[in-house]
């Protein structure tokens, strides 16, 4: 079985593909043979009805209704088991000769044969007569006023002669069986040779010091066997020597958090780890990455031109002044540190470095720094602006000095409302253990929220509408729950624009999350400022946002207290106009 294995699924292959040609031509051959036959026999009731035709005008039949003077050319046809039918236009039966009353035969202009030859030549169909109860083959012809069917007993003699002639099918099992001899002896020849080749690959695989000495024949398969071997020699080759290189550098290597790989002087990789792969990955966008394609990065351009210079260049490289290169990568919110260091023998090693936590960690340190010293700066100014006015001026009028001290208070306000949000935000990222979870009703929180902003909503003439069952509870910290709630509320409200609608919905649950909807059908964002809106300090309209007392990190604080909370949020525009969040929760699970 295992010496033939190769020759058994060669024939196989060759045998399906013989089977299959031989099934269409006795498809083909079939259908072409029964056309025949039914043409034929429809060209002999045609004619009989052709006959029929040329007797009923000739005797003016029609006209004078001697139907009966037909039975005199039924006994003339020659077949004697030909049933005729004369129907006229509306379907009235008027002669039949296997019917002795007429009358009582049923309206046939629905009959099959008799529609279709309405709009074709002639019409035919193989049923069982609702008159006689016998099984017919029918064949109709319509002439204007009347219809003539004729009509073939439908037995053994007429079903034997729609067949194909078995005589074609003796022939095909012939041919077929020929094939099947010449094919085994084709293949078993070659599944021979073969084998044989295959055993010499066996022994290559099983035994790695295993020296090729055998000849094989001269012929097509004999010159491949050779350049198989020569191909293995070299191989072998090439995989002693890198061994060699990868022993030094294999064990280190894949315990880094750094992407490391070497290459030679013409570019192809020798030995890498994965992360450099997980790096290359991240930086090319692309799912599925070699080595080599490293300088097919365009990002990359500036180390590819290093690397081309020093390649390229003749001098030698001394071991004291390896050239190298450094450059930093930011691809998709992430940043890479890739360094390249060329050697004498002009192969080179790649490290790339995920720097992003750190290059993050500093951009949004000096981010927050300038954020918080310029927002709290212009609350500041003003109360000190306010102050000194009146300070200056103490003759000032009472009305103007109650009107600096409200908007000083206002400032005031909003630099004590801004100190909160950022102690909050940083009590979420830094101390986030500390917040207490407990049960939660959705229902109620929202509710709370509400009752808190209903003098705002009546003002501004909107309407909150909120689709919660009561019965929906989660496993949260009531102080951040209320603040995603009363951020989300307190954006429409500032800024969706009076007389618009505030739509709460609890849409979906599963096993873990209930899945909650924020929408307003407001002016929305543009979709340029979507990615951004929950970056702290962020503002889609800044002038807008400080008259309504807004700080910039309402929608930070709604996206940390989701994450604390082990949820997802997401924001889009409505087609029908508006801004909708989609954000989850935990369930509570006792």
């Amino acid at each position: 079985m295992r010496k033939f294995s190769y020759q058994r699924k060669l024939f196989a292959y060759f045998f399906t593909l013989f089977l299959v040609y031989t099934i269409i031509i006795v498809l083909f051959q079939y259908s072409r043979e029964k056309r025949y036959r039914v043409d034929h026999l429809n060209t002999t009731l045609s004619d009989i009805s052709e006959i029929t035709k040329n007797f009923i005008e000739s005797n003016s039949i029609t006209k004078s209704n001697n139907y009966w003077l037909l039975d005199s050319l039924v006994k003339i046809f020659p077949t004697q088991d030909i049933r005729l039918t004369i129907v006229d236009k509306n379907g009235l039966v008027l002669y039949d000769n296997s019917v002795s009353d007429v009358s009582k035969m049923e309206n046939h202009i629905d009959r099959p044969e008799i529609s279709k030859s309405i709009y074709a030549n002639f019409g035919y169909n193989i049923r069982k007569s609702t008159t006689t109860g016998v099984e017919y083959y029918y064949y109709s012809r319509f002439y204007g006023n009347y219809f003539v069917r004729t009509a073939a007993i439908y037995n053994i003699r007429v079903i034997k002669f729609l067949k194909t002639d078995k005589l074609f099918y003796l022939f095909i099992f012939l041919i077929f069986g020929a094939g099947w001899i010449i094919l085994n002896f084709v293949t078993r020849k070659f599944g021979e040779s073969v084998t044989k080749l295959n055993d010499f690959a066996s022994r290559i695989i099983n035994d790695k010091s295993f020296k090729p000495d055998i000849r094989f024949p001269k012929d097509e398969l004999g010159a491949i066997s050779n350049k198989i071997v020569e191909i293995y020699q070299n191989m072998k080759q090439a995989m002693d020597k890198a061994d060699i290189e990868k022993e030094k550098l294999f064990g280190h290597m894949y315990v880094l958090n750094e992407g490391v790989a070497f290459y030679d002087m013409n570019k192809q990789s020798t030995l890498f780890n994965n992360q450099f792969i997980q790096h290359l990955n991240n930086i090319s966008n692309q799912l599925s990455i070699r080595a080599e394609d490293f300088f097919r990065i365009h990002e990359l351009g500036e180390i590819h031109a290093f690397i081309n210079e020093k390649i390229d260049n003749s001098n030698s490289i001394a071991v004291h002044e390896l050239p190298r290169f450094e450059k930093t990568v930011a691809k998709s919110g992430k940043y890479f540190n890739i360094q390249c260091i060329i050697f004498q023998d002009k192969s080179f090693e790649v490290i790339i470095t995920d720097i992003t936590k750190r290059e993050k960690n500093r951009i949004i340190k000096q981010q927050m720094t300038s954020n918080i010293a310029h927002e709290l700066k212009t609350p500041v100014t003003s109360v000190k602006g306010y102050l000194e006015t009146i300070l200056n001026n103490p003759d000032i009028e009472p009305e103007k000095q109650k009107h600096f001290l409200e908007r000083a208070d206002a400032q005031a306000n909003r630099l004590n409302d801004l100190i909160n949000d950022i102690v909050i935000l940083n009590k979420i990222e830094e101390t986030g253990d500390h917040f207490i979870k407990e049960k939660l009703n959705i229902l109620e929180v929202v509710n709370e929220i509400a009752d808190e902003y209903s003098k705002e909503i009546r003002d501004r003439k909107m309407l909150l509408e909120i689709s919660i069952k009561p019965d929906i509870e989660i496993k949260g910290n009531r102080s951040l729950i209320l603040s995603i709630f009363r951020n989300l509320i307190g954006n429409s409200i500032n800024y969706a624009g009076e007389g618009t609608k505030i739509c709460i919905n609890a849409y979906h649950q599963d096993n873990k999350y209930y899945y909650f909807s924020f929408s307003d059908n407001g002016v929305g964002v543009p979709d340029e400022h979507l990615p951004r809106i929950f970056e702290r300090f962020y503002r889609v309209d800044s002038g807008r946002a400080r008259k309504f007392g807004g700080t910039g990190l309402g929608l930070a604080i709604v996206k940390n207290a989701i994450l604390f909370h082990k949820g997802e949020i997401s924001v889009r525009n409505k087609q029908e106009g508006g801004i909708e969040f989609l954000f989850s929760l935990p369930k509570l699970i006792e």
